[in-house]
């Protein structure tokens, strides 16, 4: 505790002077620094890692990561979530391994989760994953589902996740798939789920099962053969996307609060999500958990068009709306990604709010339409007026992202990698 005191000053000390960090694009931005979470009992946050760690390391003969120790991955495959056993950059079928985690689900059954995220930078840094501060605001929310760890020291759930389910979409009528006729998931949360779990020192985790009694998570591309539970990690596909103006933005899709973008993209329908603020509020200074990003609602469909994108293409290219392979992924355009280092400043958030973005048919009929490759284009082309909203009224029009509207969609994308080859 008396190195946390002494850190807990530096930081009130620091918070008197300007200081500057740079942005994705290399540029010096002023850093805003954040005051210590009040409201986490670090200490016993601590406890509750040191436990989740023995636990973890008796079931799988392995330490889960050292922080202090060289990264298994080079620079150029750029990984934020360094505790990834492996991962695999082919950028035909990208997926990554996770090591997993063993629990308890409400009725006493056995539950495998990961976990990707947590509030808290130092243990963020321990566990080897992605420091989101943002995820605090989930707290007391309604959105959240807080668990316990037990005297085994297993995390005891509250919500369940149905993975039986078939998953089956249907597209729309007219020249564009998207809002698809029918979707169904196939992955349910209970009215008690969600991914945002808070443990009782407050810690804040992104945590999501990828089995359990029901079934695997859609997102295992060889289903249970996916999973090693001897071993204790799973194999999970990564989609596609731009960040900066570079594709690649490599994330993946565990959940999301509506059943449209929970079939699209794999994911399981956790409704529960909808409590956590704020939609259409992204800033560093919005007390929101949640991060603007944008969609394509109606780009090109075509499967052999390099400038392909959309959730309309996505759609399309799913094989009769279920099966084993997953559609093609909609490349969506996202503002920042994780910043693992930076504690102070920090915006990122794996709840990404979607403001759906529309080609107008101006736009169509000249030809206009490519992929949107950045925040800075997708700007541009608001601007020119060749871009809007695809959903206008649903949700608050957001300045983070150039003006459009939120659609009320929250969806769980913890960002694995953004390699530059």
């Amino acid at each position: 505790m008396k190195n946390r005191y002494i850190f807990v000053i530096f930081l009130t000390i620091s918070s008197l002077f300007f200081s500057c960090s740079d942005d994705d694009n290399g540029n010096q931005i002023p850093e805003t620094p954040i005051a210590v979470d009040p409201d986490l009992d670090f200490e016993l946050a601590t406890q509750e890692v040191d436990i989740l760690l023995a636990t973890y390391k008796e079931d799988s003969g392995r330490d889960l990561f050292n922080p202090d120790a060289p990264s298994n991955f080079t620079p150029e495959q750029n990984v934020y979530v360094q505790n990834a056993l492996a991962i695999n950059l082919d950028h035909s079928a990208p997926t990554v391994t996770l090591p997993i985690f063993k629990g308890i689900g409400n009725l006493g059954e056995t539950v495998y989760y990961i976990i990707t995220e947590a509030s808290d930078f130092q243990i963020a840094r321990r566990m080897g994953i992605n420091y989101s501060p943002k995820l605090k605001y989930a707290r007391n929310s309604g959105g959240e589902q807080k668990i316990t760890i037990n005297d085994e020291g297993r995390v005891v759930f509250i919500g369940n996740v149905d993975f039986s389910p078939d998953r089956y979409i249907e597209p729309g009528e007219g020249d564009f798939a998207f809002p698809p006729k029918v979707a169904q998931p196939g992955a349910i949360g209970d009215a008690n789920y969600s991914p945002v779990v808070v443990l009782p020192s407050n810690l804040v985790l992104n945590l999501s099962p990828v089995k359990n009694a029901t079934g695997v998570h859609d997102r295992l591309p060889e289903g249970e053969a996916s999973i090693d539970t001897d071993e204790f990690k799973v194999t999970l596909q990564i989609l596609d996307g731009f960040q900066g103006g570079n594709p690649y933005f490599y994330h993946l899709v565990t959940d999301a609060v509506d059943a449209i973008p929970a079939t699209i993209e794999l994911g399981i329908y956790a409704p529960r999500l909808a409590n956590i603020p704020q939609f259409g509020f992204s800033t560093l200074d919005d007390e929101s958990a949640l991060l603007g990003f944008s969609p394509v609602g109606n780009g090109i469909n075509d499967p052999n068009d390099p400038q392909r994108q959309g959730l309309s293409s996505a759609i399309l290219s799913d094989q009769n709306g279920s099966g084993p392979l997953a559609p093609l992924d909609p490349i969506n355009v996202f503002p920042v990604g994780p910043k693992n280092t930076l504690e102070r400043g920090n915006n990122y958030s794996p709840l990404w709010d979607a403001h759906i973005s529309k080609w107008t048919d101006e736009a169509i009929d000249q030809g206009m339409r490519r992929r949107i490759t950045s925040f800075e284009d997708l700007s541009d082309l608001i601007e020119a007026g060749w871009v809007k909203s695809f959903t206008p009224g649903v949700g608050p029009n957001n300045p983070y992202v150039h003006g459009l509207s939120a659609s009320n969609a929250i969806i769980n994308c913890p960002v694995i990698a953004h390699p530059t080859e």
